[in-house]
């Protein structure tokens, strides 16, 4: 099999793919750019590619949103999270108060901004592709230092000037792996569901009636995010992440009546959650079973007039 993956190599994109098994014995083609990387799995060049989708501390990735929402469909099958520790990384012989520009993914220097500000107030922040990429070019001296991995740096063997240089501890990614539209993953009772939902925006209450959709029948809303569809300033759509599958009935229900009230619905993907929660039990009425029932009682009344 074939991996792409935002690189270039070093990135925690990397990392986050050799979590997965079928990595293992995989070859992994790092991308210059998240859309270089999904266009490789569009034209069959690659199996899958993965992806950063979110940041605890950052929020979205916007490149990702980006092709989530409006690129050539993929689906998502499987999502992983990492902790993200990131260093800061000097050209050799160069001293703190020499360092006048520091390379950094704009993530990465959202997730630092005041730990360069009060250790370096002196430099500069240069946006680049990735955390690697920022390595490499200070390895190359175009830039004074990097905020990096601690996997690019030593692949590049630069000095660390400094450790753990976030301004919050604990911070995570999510990591996404996109692959061709296919069958999703079957259930296994802890899932996510992504949706992009693309509503009529001279409707009043047109987002309560997509959220209201998902809360009648008892599914749990784990993220909602804007996306700006290109049209014109101010249409946007809508991407959300609930707790479910696309093979529960509850789900199944929800998104047919996504599909009545919305000018368009885009699915993203049933797969596994990464976090290892308790699964969310659905509530009183929602359970496959429950629907099951109630499909039952109905086809009576239409057949008979009575259900008893």
């Amino acid at each position: 099999m074939r991996f792409t993956y935002l690189g270039p190599e070093g990135t925690f994109s990397e990392q986050a793919l050799r979590t997965i098994p079928d990595a293992e014995h995989a070859e992994l083609i790092p991308a210059r750019s998240v859309s270089e990387a999904l266009d490789a799995v569009r034209v069959h060049q690659a199996d899958g590619a993965m992806v950063p989708l979110e940041n605890s501390v950052g929020g979205s990735v916007p490149d990702t949103m980006a092709e989530l929402a409006m690129g050539e469909p993929l689906l998502i099958t499987r999502e992983v999270i990492i902790p993200v520790n990131f260093v800061l990384a000097i050209r050799p012989g160069i001293r703190a108060d020499q360092i006048r520009v520091v390379a950094a993914h704009p993530q990465a220097a959202a997730q630092c901004r005041n730990w360069l500000r009060a250790h370096l107030p002196q430099a500069t922040v240069v946006d680049m592709l990735s955390n690697a990429t920022a390595a490499a070019a200070v390895a190359h001296g175009k830039y004074d230092a990097a905020v990096s991995s601690r996997l690019a740096v030593q692949r590049h063997d630069l000095p660390v000037l400094a450790e753990n240089i976030a301004d919050q501890s604990g911070a995570m990614t999510r990591f996404v792996l996109m692959c061709r539209p296919g069958p999703p993953p079957p259930p296994t009772g802890n899932d996510l569901t992504s949706l992009a939902v693309f509503i009529a925006h001279d409707r009043v209450g047109a987002l309560l009636e997509v959220l209201t959709q998902l809360a009648v029948r008892g599914i749990n809303l784990t993220r909602i995010a804007s996306q700006p569809t290109g049209e014109q300033l101010g249409r946007y759509c809508f991407l959300l992440d609930c707790n479910g599958h696309v093979a529960e009935a509850r789900m199944g229900e929800a998104l047919m009546g996504l599909r009545r009230i919305c000018a368009a619905v885009r699915f993203l993907g049933s797969y596994p959650r990464a976090r290892e929660d308790k699964p969310v039990r659905p509530p009183t009425g929602t359970s496959d079973a429950d629907f099951a029932d109630a499909a039952t009682w109905l086809a009576k009344l239409r057949e008979s007039g009575t259900a008893d």
